[in-house]
């Protein structure tokens, strides 16, 4: 099934228009990363994807998610709104609110899947918080869940950002550029957390990237963007140091490009069901829920 659908997707601000005519599809259970320089249109390109900003009108442009249009010549579809829930965002600078609980933050994912003043109140259903307890169990940080955000390092935020994606059950995972802020650490273990996701829940993700070898090393498929064009759209192990250097407008053999190979397809593991929240509650993430 196709999880994004973009045709002659353009977009301008004021008289510098960023992207020209994009054609992109992306298929169920994809890794796609997003390589190409500072100012080339990745950014503009995910808000577009996930609604936070509106194509150029007189173009015809589409955007479908899920088989679904959620933008046609930059007007958003009267069903862009509930696709949107469907969808998580991994920001550089994380977005968790520094003064609440890391659990709290991770809540926050439900907020467009409970009722408004439950959200308000923070009054989220035992079901949620148990999800969201598990969520951080997954990304190993279910010892910090009640600490308040500011604590945490940089690596152990953005682990929040990615379990708050996975208590909002996002079917699609659009990371911009979430590991350029983190040590190289820190960087690897995200950057294989997003990939056990969609390896093991069959989660489409596109991670836009400056690091080449984390592209290389996590991705199955690379689009690359150069002044607002693709001009690389394809699987990894067919993109060469060539094509990279004239990506970035360099001499070939200029660029330290770690040895890394071609991200191999592996065997998807069955994905795990969105349960109940309740269906564990033997485990971690019930008893530090039952201590809170």
């Amino acid at each position: 099934m196709s999880v994004i659908t973009l045709s002659r997707v353009r977009k301008s601000f004021g008289e510098k228009t960023v992207l020209h005519d994009i054609e992109l599809e992306v298929g169920e259970g994809e890794m796609v990363g997003l390589i190409g320089a500072s100012g080339s249109g990745k950014s503009t390109l995910i808000r577009l994807i996930c609604g936070l900003e509106r194509m150029d009108r007189g173009t015809a442009g589409r955007i479908a998610l899920f088989g679904k249009e959620t933008q046609k010549d930059g007007r958003f579809s009267e069903r862009s709104e509930a696709l949107r829930r469907e969808v998580g965002v991994i920001f550089q600078q994380f977005n968790l609110v520094n003064r609440l609980s890391l659990v709290t933050n991770v809540l926050a994912g439900r907020l467009g899947r409970v009722p408004r003043w439950r959200g308000t109140l923070g009054l989220f259903p035992r079901a949620d918080r148990v999800s969201a307890l598990q969520a951080l169990e997954r990304v190993g940080l279910i010892g910090q869940a009640h600490q308040r955000a500011s604590t945490l390092s940089g690596g152990q935020q953005q682990r929040g950002a990615i379990a708050r994606v996975l208590t909002q059950q996002a079917r699609l995972i659009l990371a911009d550029e979430p590991i350029a802020s983190l040590d190289p650490a820190s960087a690897k273990l995200i950057m294989s957390t997003l990939r056990e996701i969609n390896r093991q829940d069959r989660t489409t993700v596109i991670v836009s990237l400056h690091q080449i070898d984390h592209a290389f090393e996590h991705c199955d498929r690379i689009i690359a963007l150069k002044d607002g064009r693709v001009i690389h759209n394809g699987p990894t192990s067919d993109i060469t140091p060539a094509d990279i250097a004239a990506l970035y407008g360099v001499e070939p053999g200029s660029l330290d490009l770690v040895k890394a190979r071609p991200a191999r397809p592996a065997k998807a593991a069955a994905p795990r069901r969105p349960g109940s929240g309740l269906d564990r509650d033997d485990g971690i993430a019930a008893r530090v829920l039952a201590n809170a």
